[in-house]
């Protein structure tokens, strides 16, 4: 990782930083037609449980946070309907994948997801999971060309008609 970039635990100090880079990411993707994210999610509230669960990792470029990331082993009732590769219940999924609008597309979602697997193997995680909403391009591409296989699709009314493809990595 360049000597410039670290990756860091979230704390309480950091919520503003985020919601600055989630409302840019927000009105971004909007902008583009992709209806991932809205004024509801993710909110305020949603990182600030990220935080206090200590599942959210924050980005520094020097002293700035130019993204985050939130991964645990707890997976929503949502995810239930899906046909994981992995049979077992030792899983991480990756949620709220954020870099600023103005870094993006320098490789920064690579670095923060190759943190995760490198943390999830040393917690001899099986697999990784996530979920991106079909209509974004760039993100099914990230996740194809990190070795994520798409296993399937479930739908967020609240945010899009068009479904969100499910991704699965096995580690082990």
């Amino acid at each position: 990782m360049n000597s410039t970039l670290s990756i860091k635990r979230a704390i309480i100090e950091n919520i503003d930083s985020i919601m600055d880079i989630v409302s840019k990411c927000t009105q971004n993707m909007i902008s583009n037609g992709i209806f991932q994210w809205n004024d509801d999610y993710p909110s305020r509230e949603t990182f600030l449980n990220d935080i206090e669960d200590e599942n959210l990792y924050v980005l520094f470029k020097k002293d700035k946070i130019i993204g985050c990331v939130s991964f645990c082993n707890k997976m929503d009732e949502f995810y239930e309907k899906v046909e994981w590769i992995s049979d077992s219940k030792n899983n991480v999924y990756v949620h709220r994948l954020a870099i600023t609008p103005f870094e993006q597309g320098n490789g920064y979602s690579k670095i923060l997801m190759n943190y995760i697997e490198k943390e999830c193997k040393t917690r001899h995680v099986d697999s990784i999971r996530l979920d991106t909403f079909s209509v974004n391009e760039k993100n099914n591409k990230l996740y194809e060309g990190l070795g994520y296989k798409k296993l399937g699709q479930i739908y967020f009314r609240k945010q899009s008609d068009y479904p969100f493809n499910c991704y699965e990595k096995l580690l082990r």
